[in-house]
């Protein structure tokens, strides 16, 4: 009997251990959906920027010799990355192709040639080598949303990331670019630009 009474027990509290961990795991699940849920409900939307001015007009800007600076932060804030980026662009009707030459702070140079095309009514599209597919771009106002997947290199290994990608006019001469680079819907790390014309 008491052989019996132990077993039963025993499998009470096997039992209650596995619905604990259950329950855990269901509490871990049900945090990372509402987490995921916010950001995607508090996403600024390029409706928020109709009628600012000055007006970002991409061919206009992106004509000639251009400069910039960046930052690249992780997950946590933390600075990484810094970067200077020297930028030749020029049109021809509703097609534009922008050279950039990166330097790393850390000595690594990388180019990147963008090939853009002017769809009308403040849409865009680009391509580049490392894009996947085809990126997305649509300005109203003084700004302008870019959204595309790249393949990006770290420590020898590629990943394939997704990026948000924001350009703010300040005036005639200056563009602010942030960027979220996100993996499976959440931010990994933010790149910070300041473009400015010649």
């Amino acid at each position: 009997m008491n052989m019996v009474l132990k077993q039963i027990s025993s499998a009470i509290n096997r039992y209650s251990i596995l619905t604990a961990y259950r329950v855990q795991w269901l509490k871990k699940l049900a945090l990372i959906a509402a987490c995921i849920s916010l950001f995607s409900c508090s996403s600024a939307s390029i409706d928020d920027y109709t009628n600012t001015s000055p007006p970002l007009n991409l061919a206009v800007f992106f004509d000639g010799e251009l400069t910039a600076s960046g930052i690249v932060q992780d997950y946590s804030g933390k600075v990484t990355r810094k970067f200077t980026v020297t930028m030749d662009a020029s049109w021809q009707g509703n097609k534009g192709e922008l050279k950039e030459w990166f330097i790393y702070d850390d000595g690594e140079k990388q180019t990147r040639i963008w090939y853009l095309t002017d769809l009308g009514n403040g849409q865009f599209e680009g391509r580049a080598d490392d894009i996947l597919g085809v990126a997305e771009g649509q300005a109203n106002g003084s700004a302008l949303r870019w959204r595309y997947d790249m393949k990006l290199l770290v420590d020898g290994t590629e990943y394939e990331v997704e990026f948000d990608d924001w350009m703010f006019l300040v005036d005639n001469k200056t563009i602010i670019n942030k960027s979220d680079i996100n993996k499976f819907g959440i931010k990994v790390a933010e790149v910070t630009l300041v473009i400015q014309k010649k």
